[in-house]
């Protein structure tokens, strides 16, 4: 008998927990194939495992098999692009990309991801309103299929079978199902396909020359309202390259850890901007402009000072998080992203619903830049939980009805597949299988991802 599967490879962020009955670790593209192959032959179930970072339980497998990339772990920087294995973290990514003065633009929040995991679900984080998703600099992939097939794609290289043209939401972000056009790259096809159609082992990613100057900043209000006039008014600041969102209850979460936050801020921006100190005065007025509190805000030109507006950040859902693991929950949250034009609608129809149904229950936070929050959930009981998830579906729907996607950056994983009927037609889903079946003809890669009950 196979010794049991270690837990930490059974669950993820998500709080969702599976079973496998047996892990490999290879250290090679030929052990995977040869792995695949196995599978393939017996119809066994394979799962990829990432760091475990994400949040809608793709990692988790459901039976089967488990392959851990964490040996993949070259890592070389060139001038204007890193090639990096899959199993290499973002943290360690930036760190030798800093050192040679450049860095990876899509910034997804959690530098403890990999690789591998972040090119799965087509990440982005809060650097996205500048620099778009991590698609957009993707140079070159090596994957093995499920056949055993070792294959290596250079953007522009063109998918060999025909696939017809399907509807893409209108939010400036997008990463739910396969994002089928007709002629497509390989390269577009596999990033974001959650781990169904290859195993991604190696990575050739673009770099861009770090800023030679930033200015960033908290920004806090003593209203909401005046702190949303400030995002519209701040969109169209030149090369802004972040702008993010904490409502009134995510600074309420975090005051005990940051005390020195304004006792009366309501709201809270994040911006940074490439630029120096000859645009302090710039941002002074515009301060002025939308009534900020520009004493008890926050502003930063040195890099220890950006780190720790980084920290006060990622802080947020980190304490979700742990109040969610604490309550013996699931996370419930929402990726939606819509139109910026229909921002503000989505806004107040997600305070309008959370207050309704679960008042002082929730934060929304997140990449209000791109339309792109995040309404975060803090049930207590089974019963608020079902309650919950009928919610974020109703959140899916409007926002599909808005023009914009279910799914933005953390992808649909297991935990919100169901989500993929609301965004498509069934003829596109079933485009979408048709492709699948075609890659992989037995449905052993992740199979629950994507298409629940396939």
């Amino acid at each position: 008998m196979s010794a049991p599967v270690p837990q930490s490879y059974l669950e993820d962020a998500s709080g969702l927990r599976g079973r496998a009955e047996k892990l490999f670790v290879p250290e090679t593209e030929e052990e995977i194939a040869a792995i695949l192959r196995d599978a393939s032959q017996s119809r066994t179930p394979v799962s990829i495992a990432g760091a475990g970072t994400g949040v809608t339980g793709g990692r988790v497998p459901q039976g089967g098999w488990v392959i851990s990339l964490e040996r993949f772990r070259r890592i070389e920087v060139h001038t204007g692009f890193a090639i990096t294995g899959a199993g290499v973290t973002l943290q360690e990514l930036d760190a030798a990309a800093r050192r040679t003065g450049q860095f990876f633009p899509p910034d997804p929040t959690e530098m403890s991801a990999s690789v591998g995991g972040v090119i799965a679900c087509n990440a982005s984080g809060s650097r996205s309103f500048g620099y778009g998703d991590t698609r957009r600099y993707l140079r070159r992939l090596r994957v093995v299929h499920a056949d055993g097939r070792i294959a290596e794609y250079r953007r522009g290289d063109a998918i060999d079978f025909q696939v017809p043209a399907i509807s893409i939401p209108r939010a400036t972000k997008h990463a739910a199902g396969y994002r089928l056009a007709p002629g497509m790259s390989w390269i577009d096809l596999i990033a974001g396909s959650e781990g169904t159609l290859a195993v991604v082992t190696e990575a050739e990613l673009g770099l861009l020359p770090a800023p030679v100057s930033l200015f960033s900043g908290v920004v806090f209000f003593a209203s909401d309202a005046e702190a949303l006039e400030a995002v519209d008014a701040w969109r169209s600041v030149e090369k802004l390259r972040m702008l993010e969102y904490l409502d009134q209850h995510s600074l309420a979460l975090l005051r005990s850890r940051y005390p020195e936050m304004p006792p009366n801020a309501q709201a809270a921006l994040l911006m940074e901007q490439e630029t120096g100190e000859e645009e302090a005065d710039a941002w002074l007025e515009r301060l002025e402009e939308h009534n900020a509190d520009a004493e008890g805000s926050w502003f930063a030109l040195s890099n220890p000072d950006r780190e720790r507006f980084r920290r006060f950040r990622h802080a947020l859902p980190e304490a979700v998080n742990e109040i969610v693991r604490r309550r013996g929950q699931r996370k419930l949250n929402s990726d939606c992203a819509v139109p910026v034009s229909r921002s503000r609608e989505m806004l107040d129809f997600y305070r309008q619903r959370l207050e309704k149904e679960f008042p002082g229950q929730y934060v929304i936070f997140g990449h209000i830049g791109d339309a792109h929050l995040h309404p975060n959930l803090l049930v207590e009981t089974e019963e608020q939980a079902a309650r919950g998830q009928a919610l974020m579906v109703e959140f899916a729907r409007k926002a599909v009805a808005l023009g914009g996607t279910v799914g933005a950056e953390h992808g649909l994983g297991k935990r919100k597949a169901h989500l993929l009927a609301i965004q498509y037609s069934p003829e596109e889903i079933e485009a979408m299988k048709a492709v699948k079946r075609r890659l992989d003809p037995h449905w052993i890669l992740s199979p629950a991802n994507l298409f629940p009950n396939a």
